[in-house]
């Protein structure tokens, strides 16, 4: 068995810590109504999006996401928190290194002994969710669970899925399509396209993400027999039908869309081994990226 098929087994197991020590961390995480902004790299940034559009939302205050090389250094938060299983991604690290003494930081690590730990005000360590496998899973799913947690978001309910999503078998003519395309709604916009990216590292597929709405201002003229549409969280009315007129297949996300970015990894592995791959080494990544000179 593969690291990240062990890794994103173990997800319900680390989203229960992750949601324990959601509660011991009120002055670190951001308090309701501070204007904070979440930054990361690669999933991170991913998993940055989806937090950022569910603290928002939910009415915890206003909240951006970027990418950590286009954080808009003139614009003030009142707490900028990084995301970042290795902790020592260049373009975060150099980041907080610029913030510091300018507005308070926190950063969410795997590693307690990277650069990051010195480079933030504060930090949380997710070491029960750090990974062998280059392909992250559980770390990204992890901080975004702490975060879930931290705005009173997270349910038991949620492990529940998890664990469904990890037992269920996938739909068998699934992993023989050619082209694959997740869509998302607000919060899940970002798991969509972290969905896509692990399809992309792990099985080298033709995969796309879109917001559901905008599937319809073009990208739907990609799909006819042999691709697949897959949405997390709720569909828009109407869309399910249109792609199936098209020929494609419709794949509706039931669970909590959390556990259905679980379902999308463990496709990801599956077309993997189905084309001959091994997932824990995907093409030209390696675990950080850490650029020469920095």
């Amino acid at each position: 068995m593969s690291h990240v098929e062990n890794e994103l087994a173990s997800q319900p197991e680390c989203w229960n810590r992750a949601a324990e020590l959601a509660a011991s961390l009120s002055g670190t995480l951001p308090a309701a109504g501070e204007r904070v902004a979440i930054v990361g790299c690669g999933t991170s940034l991913f998993m940055a999006q989806a937090a950022a559009a569910l603290r928002e939302s939910s009415g915890h205050g206003e909240t951006d996401a970027f990418a950590a090389s286009e954080f808009p250094t003139g614009r003030r938060y009142d707490r900028v928190v990084a995301l970042t299983r290795s902790g020592t991604t260049t373009e975060v690290v150099e980041l907080l290194a610029a913030l510091r003494g300018r507005m308070p930081t926190t950063a969410v690590t795997a590693d307690p002994d990277t650069p990051v730990m010195s480079a933030a005000d504060d930090v949380v360590v997710l070491d029960f969710a750090d990974e062998k496998s280059v392909v992250q899973t559980r770390f990204a799913t992890t901080a975004l669970t702490l975060l879930r947690a931290h705005f009173g978001l997270h349910s038991e309910a949620v492990v529940d899925d998890a664990r469904d999503a990890l037992a269920e078998p996938l739909p068998e003519w699934l992993v023989g399509c050619s082209q694959f395309t997740f869509l998302g709604r607000g919060w899940t916009v970002g798991l969509a396209s972290e969905a896509a990216l692990k399809m992309r590292e792990a099985a080298r597929s033709w995969t796309e993400a879109y917001p559901a709405m905008e599937y319809r201002h073009g990208p739907i003229s990609i799909s006819t027999r042999g691709t697949a549409t897959w949405m997390i969280g709720d569909a828009p009315s109407g869309l399910a039908d249109e792609v199936h007129a098209t020929g494609a297949m419709w794949v509706a996300g039931g669970l909590d869309p959390l556990a259905e970015l679980v379902r999308a990894q463990r496709l990801a592995v599956a077309v993997a081994a189905a084309r001959g791959l091994n997932p824990d080494r995907p093409r030209h990544l390696t675990r950080s990226v850490i650029l020469a000179g920095a």
